[in-house]
């Protein structure tokens, strides 16, 4: 978890050694990331493999949007990626998460240690963090607020660099320098709300009855899963970003 200050500018609110998901023209998101000595250095180290990986699946840099999938147990993130007028993911790159923290469950209060799970989207980058580089996940949204009875639910949620945690999703620096370009050229065309869906694990018919006996005391958690596994399936089924709302109980409803 991070903690930063913010200020106010005309159209954007910069926070000290942070962009985040900003008002800025697509090309100036760009260039001003690129002021950043690390972001400079990602793209030297990694900008050749992002092209290979890009061309191999028949991509481009310049007409990308990417999806990012969680899950949990299995400390696995995969990267999924299409062009801007396709609506059909392919997964181009899986990666390992170092380090963990919390148990299987969703985040519902400052300070739980838990990793959340559900449907959210990078809300903001980092190229100056503490972990390197850093790609902040909009938690708690909607869902969580409705579900959690605390009244500090915690944030500052990031896909980070490293290899310590407190709730988020540590990756190393050597892989976060991929993912965050991938990020950068995605939000550079116009891709204002990357997907990022955390699953507690893979969540097959077989799983989820083996979790669910596992964690049979915690009939809310069992009961969300069910809800979320909902979404899971439908997005890898059709590899289609989904379309979600959610109701006043804070379940998700999936269109």
């Amino acid at each position: 978890m991070h903690k930063f200050m913010k200020k106010k500018t005309t159209i954007v609110i910069i926070a000290i050694g942070l962009i985040g998901i900003s008002f800025l023209p697509q090309s100036d998101f760009l260039s001003q990331q690129k002021k950043y000595e690390r972001v400079r250095q990602a793209y030297i180290e990694k900008g050749k493999t992002l092209e290979e990986t890009l061309y191999k699946y028949n991509l481009d840099k310049e007409n990308l949007n990417i999806l990012l999938v969680a899950f949990k147990n299995e400390q696995q993130l995969d990267l999924y990626a299409k062009r801007k007028n396709e609506t059909v993911y392919k997964k181009i790159d899986s990666y390992h998460i170092c380090a963990s923290s919390g148990v299987l469950g969703p985040k519902r209060r400052q300070g739980d240690g838990q990793v959340p799970e559900g449907f959210y989207h990078i809300d903001r980058f980092n190229p100056s963090s503490s972990f390197y580089l850093s790609l902040g996940i909009n938690y708690p949204n909607q869902s969580d607020k409705r579900k959690s009875s605390s009244s500090n639910l915690g944030g500052d949620i990031f896909i980070h660099g490293e290899c310590v945690t407190i709730g988020c999703l540590p990756m190393t620096n050597n892989k976060i320098q991929e993912i965050y370009i991938y990020a950068i050229q995605a939000r550079s065309n116009g891709q204002l709300k990357i997907p990022v869906y955390i699953f507690p694990y893979k969540m097959t018919d077989e799983n989820i009855k083996s979790f669910s006996l596992e964690h049979k005391a915690q009939t809310e958690v069992i009961t969300f899963w069910k809800n979320i596994k909902i979404g899971h399936d439908m997005f890898l089924t059709s590899k289609k970003e989904l379309n979600i709302n959610v109701d006043n109980t804070g379940d998700y409803i999936f269109k």
